[in-house]
């Protein structure tokens, strides 16, 4: 004779159910608390076409600068004094957005010369160009380096795009808009502009 081990209803009482419940949504109530405050400091991923952040990047270039000149507590500034810091400057905030920066890539030989890439985002097909003005690298030493730069530039395989970004504090360029429109050029296989920086109002 077999005995009967089946219970009608639940196995917890009444009360247990309600303390369980009430648990439950404490639990809930905390967690969406947490994530509200946790979303807070997590980084927000904007995807942009790389000619944007770049375009953000040289509109911010200036604005860098005078940031790393006004140092704490005392401490040595760093200036921005020729094409070289320019350059590091800029390879350091390329670091920032993109993984696959490559500096100085070797273009084919154009007039004798082998020139070099500043920088090369090779996964874009964007060629990156950084120069500075002083009393010595005025205008017309800029354009004519610069149109020099697309051709080098328009020969490389991969190569889509080049920027160009002329750092000029002093202003030098006297007319910046017009300098970027006449330096600008866009075909069916390669497109170069260029940004004067800082941009005057």
């Amino acid at each position: 004779m077999t005995k009967s081990s089946s219970r009608s209803g639940s196995t917890f009482s009444l009360q247990v159910q309600k303390k369980i419940k009430d648990i439950l949504a404490r639990t809930a109530r905390t967690q969406a608390e947490l994530d509200a405050i946790l979303s807070k400091f997590k980084p927000t991923v904007i995807q942009k076409e790389a000619s944007q952040v770049l375009e953000y990047l040289f509109s911010k270039f200036h604005t860098v600068v005078r940031q790393l000149q006004e140092r704490q507590r005392d401490r040595d500034p760093f200036f921005v004094n020729d094409e070289y810091d320019v350059q590091d400057l800029l390879h350091g905030l390329l670091r920032l957005y993109f993984e696959d920066v490559r500096p100085e890539e070797y273009c084919p030989s154009y007039a004798g010369t082998k020139p070099r890439i500043d920088f090369f985002l090779k996964r874009q097909g964007i060629a990156i160009e950084a120069k500075m003005t002083s009393e010595n690298n005025r205008k017309k030493k800029v354009r004519e380096d610069l149109i020099l730069d697309k051709e080098y530039y328009s020969k490389k395989e991969g190569v889509k795009t080049l920027y160009c970004m002329v750092y000029d504090p002093e202003e030098w360029i006297t007319n910046p808009r017009g300098f970027e429109d006449d330096l600008y050029e866009k075909s069916e296989k390669f497109q170069a502009r260029v940004f004067i920086v800082p941009r005057k109002a």
